[in-house]
């Protein structure tokens, strides 16, 4: 039976009135989804964590155990709370322990800067923080510059099986600062000894509709943000992407290397497997060798990635030979996916065996993360897909709410059930993202340029912000990096805007070479003479820079802002 939409005071269903979605959407919050997944199939395996496997009854356990606790502790419904974790079990139990209570997980990098993390406090209003024993130090000077009400420090080496665990403690978490617990500092077995102890009401009956995680946008234009995203926003992602991917997800296996505090990792990877009954393959850190042995060892059947994931996978020895027929869908998204590198990856995919092709995705944390995808039947070159199920897209006149036609390049924009409830403290930037249509509806206006064709196929250009205006003319940086990565010798390029007294900007490229290719004016010449084919005189590089690397942001995009 489908629930009654009619009455949610949504922006999606206050602007679609009367239309009914095509996917039943329980009225549930997050962790009432995932404990009704855990009483249905105890037994199976909702967790694994380097070789160690948690059944569902273990995970709904913890579950419990860690919303007794942050009760215990004083957290209230309503309060958020910086959960500065890697992939690690501690991160899932504060995710759903925090729901259970109606309190907020502020979702944060734990390799964020000491200034980007009392940012992050101060944004989201948080006073009680958990983080990792290596992080501790750092979490001592950021207190001296914002207090933290409490402090809890988790160690992997409680969620490892043993010898792991010993080894963890002797090796790696005996060169930490030793923690000293007091009134505000204390350690995550101690937290877990509270909620032990505690036998009042903790459960919130929280309205789903309501805030239920915060996740950060990456922050590569403009300032950074706490975006306010709903129970029903998670629960919705992870019907749609469960429909989209065309396979079955209950008992299915996830590599789950997208980290817990991207939208990509927590929605895709992680939400929507538990939700959907399935075992999310939890990777603390990302690494090419450990990476290609664990999908050796666990075969995955999906896996999901940044398209710098994918090309790391590609270029490395460590899955020469592996049998790949397991992957029943491998999923890219968070960046741009260039045409070569998706060629590359699926003859990569083919050459081991694998019966399917990389399907691209698009998506912003404005709606969690994935929004459109290419369908598993049909691909269109340079096309990130169609539509997710109860999504719209429609392609606006940059800076207007006036619609274009097919095959004409606008602003995305798009609404639907995943779509964020609004930004905290940016009124102004609320108002300018989500807005009224003259056709009633509520749209999220994604600083993202694109075009859609007339069968409904998106195509993604850049983000407005990015798009390089030369001698009057629009470049943009996306296009000419996949023309530049279609040259052997490149491996990964980033294309800016130099100012320039004449043209206004010049464009400007920056290199990675492949192997066995070296920095040379042969080299370089045969990347222009590239170039010069298929680009346009007015929007060619004035110069080539070669670098060992390029820098990229937490999530593993080109900082493009760091070369500018």
């Amino acid at each position: 039976m489908k629930f009654d939409y009619s009455n949610i005071p949504a922006p999606w269903i206050e602007s679609y009135g009367s239309v009914k979605p095509n996917l039943d959407y329980p009225p549930k919050t997050m962790a009432e989804a995932v404990l009704d997944t855990a009483k249905a199939d105890p037994e199976f395996t909702a967790l694994s964590f380097m070789g160690r496997k948690i059944p569902y009854s273990a995970l709904a356990a913890n579950i419990h155990l860690a919303a007794k606790a942050f009760y215990a502790l004083g957290v209230r419904p309503g309060q958020r709370v910086l959960v500065c974790l890697p992939n690690v079990p501690q991160a899932i139990y504060c995710l759903y322990g925090l729901n259970l209570i109606g309190a907020v997980p502020s979702m944060v990098h734990p390799l964020s800067a000491v200034g980007e993390l009392v940012f992050y406090l101060n944004e989201a209003s948080c006073d009680v923080a958990v983080t990792l024993d290596q992080f501790y130090a750092k979490f001592l000077e950021v207190n001296v510059h914002r207090h933290i009400g409490k402090l809890i420090i988790a160690h992997v080496s409680e969620e490892l099986p043993f010898p792991l665990s010993f080894l963890q403690k002797t090796f790696t978490e005996s060169k930490f600062p030793k923690l000293v617990e007091g009134e505000s500092v204390l350690s995550w077995k101690s937290l877990m000894k509270m909620g032990e102890n505690y036998k009042g009401e903790y459960q919130c009956k929280k309205d789903f509709l309501s805030e239920a995680v915060v996740l950060f946008s990456g922050g590569t234009t403009g300032v950074t943000k706490g975006i306010m995203l709903s129970d029903l926003n998670f629960n919705a992602l992870a019907c749609q992407t469960a429909e989209m991917a065309q396979e079955e997800v209950r008992h299915a296996r996830m590599l789950a290397a997208m980290p817990v505090f991207h939208g990509f990792g927590l929605g895709v990877c992680i939400h929507t497997m538990l939700f959907s009954g399935g075992t999310a393959i939890l990777v603390p850190r990302f690494n090419v060798k450990s990476y290609a042995k664990l999908i050796k060892k666990t075969r995955p059947n999906f896996i999901a990635g940044v398209p710098t994931l994918f090309e790391a996978i590609s270029r490395n020895k460590y899955l020469d030979g592996a049998d790949l027929s397991c992957l029943k869908g491998v999923f890219s998204g968070g960046d741009s996916l260039s045409i070569e590198l998706k060629k590359k990856f699926d003859t990569f995919l083919a050459a081991h065996n694998a019966s399917v092709r990389v399907r691209e995705g698009y998506g912003t944390t404005e709606c969690v993360t994935a929004c459109c995808l290419t369908p598993h039947d049909k691909e269109k070159e340079g096309s990130i897909g169609i539509p997710y199920p109860d999504t719209y897209f429609k392609i606006c006149k940059p800076g207007t709410c006036d619609e274009l036609p097919f095959d004409q390049e606008g602003e995305i924009c798009l609404t639907g059930p995943s779509m964020m409830l609004g930004y905290i403290n940016h009124e102004e930037e609320n108002a300018e993202t989500l807005r009224k249509h003259s056709d009633g509806h509520v749209w999220l206006h994604t600083g993202d340029l694109g075009v859609m064709d007339s069968e409904g196929f998106i195509y993604f250009r850049q983000r407005i912000k990015r798009m390089i205006v030369t001698s009057g003319y629009n470049v943009y940086p996306s296009q000419l990096e996949n023309i530049l990565e279609g040259h052997p010798a490149v491996r990964r390029s980033c294309v800016i805007g130099v100012p320039d007294p004449y043209k206004m900007q010049k464009v400007k490229a920056f290199v990675v070479l492949s192997d066995g290719w070296a920095n040379t004016p042969e080299t370089i010449e045969s990347i222009m003479a590239h170039c010069r084919k298929h680009i346009a005189k007015y929007a060619m590089p004035y110069m080539i820079e070669v670098r060992d690397s390029l820098p990229t942001t937490l999530v593993g995009k080109v900082a493009y802002t760091k070369l500018q």
